[in-house]
């Protein structure tokens, strides 16, 4: 019989190549040839996966934004008890890839997003990606703002207005770490203190005393 080929596993498999060719080298350098070597398959399997290059990427982008998916899932299943606020600071923390082991993921993202800023193909599926997160965040302030104390007369701020901030604060913070400007240290009191104020402004439960 022939044999039985797992293709999902082969393309996850083949989007790990192209992840740390596109560390190495940035997203302009990677060839499926390159792409086959490194999977340690042939060619050919590459391209029974993928029809195109920009294809492949458009694959590995999406690898990495269910990664982080993953992750978030696995710390919120690990206490399902977890306030609002703790479940807003892990997602935020999450997406700005602040830490030592997931500085490789926010190097390959930011070589994506570089790519895109030439290249519609790979813009579009990013503003998707984007777009999600930015919704997920919406969902979780909103959460925020409903377990805090509602004070009759004050107008709380708009949660598609502070996810929007939250989102890009968390994605210029992935930036400045990784050219140095802070450290990861620093670019955490940073985000705990954005938390913090937006926490104020929700009247809910500190984020430092919830975590």
């Amino acid at each position: 019989m022939p044999k039985q080929v797992d293709y999902e596993s082969r393309r996850r498999r083949i989007a790990e190549a192209v992840c740390v060719l596109a560390e190495e080298q940035g997203p302009e350098g990677v060839s499926m040839r390159d792409v086959a070597a490194r999977a340690q398959v042939s060619l050919g399997a590459v391209q029974r996966c993928f029809r195109s290059k920009e294809e492949m990427l458009l694959f590995a982008v999406d690898h990495i934004g269910d990664r982080i998916t993953e992750r978030l899932r696995t710390r919120l299943a690990a206490s399902p008890d977890q306030s609002a606020v703790t479940v807003l600071s892990h997602a935020a923390d999450e997406i700005a890839l602040l830490r030592e082991e997931h500085r490789a993921e926010a190097r390959i993202w930011l070589a994506f997003v570089a790519r895109a800023a030439v290249s519609e193909t790979l813009a579009g599926p990013l503003r998707s990606s984007y777009t999600a997160l930015h919704t997920l965040l919406v969902r979780l302030v909103t959460e925020v703002a409903a377990s805090g104390s509602a004070d009759e007369g004050v107008t709380r701020p708009d949660p598609q207005h502070e996810a929007r901030a939250l989102l890009a604060l968390a994605d210029g913070l992935t930036t400045h770490v990784l050219m140095g400007h802070l450290t990861s240290k620093e670019a955490e009191e940073v985000l705990q203190t954005h938390l913090v104020g937006l926490c104020e402004r929700l009247r809910t439960e500190h984020p430092r005393e919830a975590r």
